[in-house]
């Protein structure tokens, strides 16, 4: 006889994973480094003042964590109390969901990510971080 089941406590089954092809891999690399040279690094990258006390950003970049793509910003910090001279903070995720389909999350400031779109494509994906003012870094 199976086990009864609680009806407060019903988890939904995991989703099996599917594997990335190293083509789309390679493409979503590709088109996410131009979009950081071309667009955000311009638009956020800015050089520091002189008396500069509080973090600003240095660096944007991305890369891969299992099947998800992760955008992040590094920030410098110059004050003198600071407990690093710097720290990476992610922005915007992009979660693979098969079919050349991404998911794509912003990182909300109580530091849970939250689902804006889902089922995009690569280009729809870059197209949202580039314009999307949830993607800001």
């Amino acid at each position: 006889m199976a086990k009864r089941r609680n009806p407060w406590d019903i988890r939904p089954q995991k989703k099996p994973k599917t594997r990335l092809p190293d083509s789309l891999k390679t493409e979503v690399e590709a088109k996410a480094a131009a979009l950081i040279e071309n667009i955000l690094k311009p638009r956020h990258v800015q050089s520091p003042a002189k008396d500069e006390r509080f973090n600003y950003i240095t660096d944007i970049g991305a890369r891969w964590y299992g099947n998800s793509f992760y955008f992040f910003s590094t920030y410098a910090c110059p004050g003198p109390n600071a407990l690093s001279p710097s720290f990476e903070s992610k922005f915007a995720r992009m979660e693979y969901l098969g079919n050349a389909m991404f998911a794509l999350y912003f990182m909300r400031h109580t530091g849970r990510w939250v689902g804006l779109y889902d089922s995009l494509t690569v280009d729809e994906c870059l197209k949202a971080i580039e314009d999307d003012p949830w993607f800001v870094p």
